[in-house]
């Protein structure tokens, strides 16, 4: 029997398109997507943003048994993964997942791109792990381990994204980011993958007064996240992926109007936990 305490997630980067580290950012943090979901004794990675080397400092030089899941491979989602620390251990072993990557590409093809002489500490010779490699088509359901369900959905960006749904004992936690809405239409494939979530976690890089200027940027907004999680009867809806422009004093306004338009939901902060 699983409990409150053997599933939760943790937020060691919640920012999108460029780390922006500061001053300014302190309160919210500055640095890219990367989510510690665990699951009783498994351990789920979500992206590998800046946001995995604090993950790695923490986790140590392994060996490590975890699931890394991408959303997708644009750099802001991919520039920490040459800083995982625990990929030079022999014993370590990781399995890699993602869906949304078309022939003649795969993650393994994409993600040894950051694993070469000179511009990282991982290279061919230090790379000891072993990882599984698992590419699979967006909306499959996978099952990483007996006890955990993961349902995925396309979501609408650039190069194409994959959101998950991670079930375990009886909960759900939602992970939809990078995505772009169409105004004054929801978008069914994400409902459906968060019909009834306890949490969701949304890509709302924008307000919604500032959305026009960056259509096709493949990005939503706060309040679109609100509507979403309204119709789909969510129960913590989590803003994420914050733009890099916005510092912590606006963040703070969005919070504020955050707090009005859904009540208890929350804004991602860099070492954040959560547990539906």
């Amino acid at each position: 029997m699983s409990n409150a305490d053997d599933f939760f997630v943790r937020f060691w980067g919640v920012r999108g398109s460029v780390p922006c580290p500061g001053p300014d950012t302190v309160r919210y943090g500055g640095n890219t997507s990367c989510l510690e979901i665990r699951c009783g004794d498994h351990l789920l990675i979500m992206d590998a943003g800046t946001g995995l080397r604090g993950l790695s400092d923490t986790l140590g030089a392994g060996p490590l048994d975890a699931d890394l899941f991408m959303t997708h491979t644009h750099l802001d989602h991919v520039c920490g993964w040459p800083y995982l620390q625990a990929l030079t251990n022999p014993a370590t072993t990781l399995t890699a997942w993602s869906g949304h990557l078309k022939a003649p590409h795969t993650l393994e093809s994409v993600l040894e791109r950051f694993l070469k002489d000179p511009a990282t500490p991982v290279n061919d010779e230090t790379l000891a792990a072993a990882i599984a490699w698992r590419d699979f088509a967006i909306g499959d359901v996978l099952e990483p381990h007996t006890d955990v369900v993961i349902r995925t959905a396309p979501l609408n960006h650039p190069n194409g994204a994959s959101g998950y749904r991670v079930e375990f004992g009886g909960r759900s936690i939602c992970y939809i980011t990078d995505t772009e809405h169409e105004i004054d239409k929801l978008d069914e494939n994400v409902l459906g993958l968060i019909k009834g979530a306890d949490v969701v976690i949304y890509d709302a890089t924008y307000t919604d007064e500032e959305f026009p200027k960056f259509i096709a940027w493949g990005h939503s907004t706060w309040e679109e996240g609100v509507r979403l999680c309204d119709a789909a009867d969510v129960r913590t809806f989590v803003v994420f992926h914050h733009d890099p422009g916005h510092n912590d004093d606006t963040m703070d306004a969005i919070s504020g109007e955050l707090e009005i338009a859904r009540p208890g939901s929350v804004v991602a902060r860099e070492g954040m936990v959560l547990r539906p």
